[in-house]
């Protein structure tokens, strides 16, 4: 193997070396529990709390509307759990497209008989039908509203404000899951009216087991995680404190370059659609990953040429040194395929569909180089043939 390429960054991004070099003092000289009352403690506290102060800025919300969690999973399943178990919720409209942290979640509260479950019907890109949407809030029931901000397979972008207006409207909560966005978008809460926001770190160059939700100081729900007083009595648990603080430098990292980071994420995209579309005239690109205003520019689901060695596609991508995936990373092991796929309506599952994602480490050598080893691929069918 000659190269390495690494273009699966939506399912998890490379740590920074700031940001490693930040978690690294932190593990070094600050091991302290953030709970005790001794100078240790103390300084340990003061660590979390001045990075929770940092987020916040960036966020334009208060300090205490931020909770720690181990991830955007855990952040998902506190904002639908808290909101059927303390909010009176007893509907939630979603759509087929989400992550399974919040479709399993939803599915179980159904099964249970705590909820009725709505699915918004989609466009035939995949896209939200805002109409269908609008519709089903006009049945006034208690509701929750779980739509993600942007596909983690094909990339598709929710416009939050309508859709924050719309729940406003008719007095729904609104969750909307950020992880694949965070960091790559800036957001001000005091303009976005929502309720509930999740982040995982690992997403934009942070370490992994760490994340946030977001809660808005209007509302109050009960832990999901009890044994302690931690996250000011909202999370039991002994802080990851070393991952907060890679958190909150990962965050400050990427909201001081976001626009530099975008304009060269998108150009690397945008080479590799050009590329793509060059050397396969029959690609085509699922949802509206192709279309810059509709779509995360971080993400490329595509859909290559008919082969007969579609199953061995990534893993033949994989031994040239090209990391991609076929869906997302949450359901590895899986033989089910992708639920994001099989909900287009103009998507083709019996051909090859690949998801490219870049980061602002992505170079155009990396997706050149991918498409030679696409191209060498089904050049040697063609060979064999």
């Amino acid at each position: 193997m000659s190269k390495r390429v690494y273009l699966d960054n939506a399912a998890t991004t490379p740590l920074a070396p700031e940001v490693f070099d930040a978690m690294a003092v932190v593990l070094r000289d600050s091991f302290g529990n953030p709970s005790s009352t001794h100078s240790f403690g103390r300084e340990v506290k003061g660590k979390i709390e001045m990075a929770r102060r940092k987020i916040a800025k960036m966020l334009h919300v208060t300090p205490g509307e931020l909770i720690f969690t181990s991830g955007g999973t855990e952040a998902d399943n506190m904002a639908i759990l808290g909101s059927v178990r303390d909010l009176g919720v007893k509907r939630v409209i979603t759509s087929p497209l989400e992550h399974h942290a919040v479709l399993h979640t939803v599915e179980d509260l159904e099964n249970q008989g705590q909820i009725e479950l709505d699915f918004v019907k989609l466009l035939p890109d995949g896209c939200v039908d805002l109409a269908h949407l609008e519709g089903l809030l006009k049945d006034e029931k208690p509701t929750l509203v779980s739509l993600m901000h942007a596909n983690n397979e094909i990339g598709n972008l929710l416009p939050l404000d309508k859709v924050s207006a719309m729940c406003r409207q008719y007095g729904a909560y609104f969750h909307t899951d950020t992880v694949q966005t965070m960091g790559h978008y800036k957001f001000d809460l005091s303009q976005l009216d929502v309720d509930f926001l999740t982040c995982a770190a690992h997403k934009l160059h942070g370490p992994k087991g760490v994340g946030f939700l977001y809660v808005n100081k209007n509302i109050r729900i009960k832990p999901l995680i009890h044994g302690g007083a931690q996250e000011r009595e909202m999370r039991g648990g002994t802080e990851n404190v070393y991952g907060i603080i890679g958190l909150a430098k990962a965050m400050e990292m990427a909201w001081e370059h976001a626009e530099e980071h975008q304009a060269h994420v998108q150009g690397v995209k945008d080479h590799m659609i050009s590329l793509l579309k060059a050397e396969f005239p029959e690609v085509q690109f699922n949802g509206a990953c192709s279309q810059s205003e509709q779509s995360l520019y971080t993400v490329l689901n595509v859909q290559l040429p008919a082969t007969q060695k579609a199953s061995m596609l990534l893993f033949s991508l994989d031994l040239m040194g090209v990391a991609c995936s076929g869906g997302s990373a949450c359901s590895s092991g899986s033989n089910k395929g992708s639920h994001v796929l099989r909900a287009l309506e103009n998507s083709n599952v019996e051909r090859p569909n690949v998801r490219f994602s870049f980061s602002r480490y992505t170079t155009k050598e990396d997706v050149e180089y991918a498409v030679e080893c696409l191209k060498s691929i089904y050049s040697k069918e063609a060979q064999l043939k």
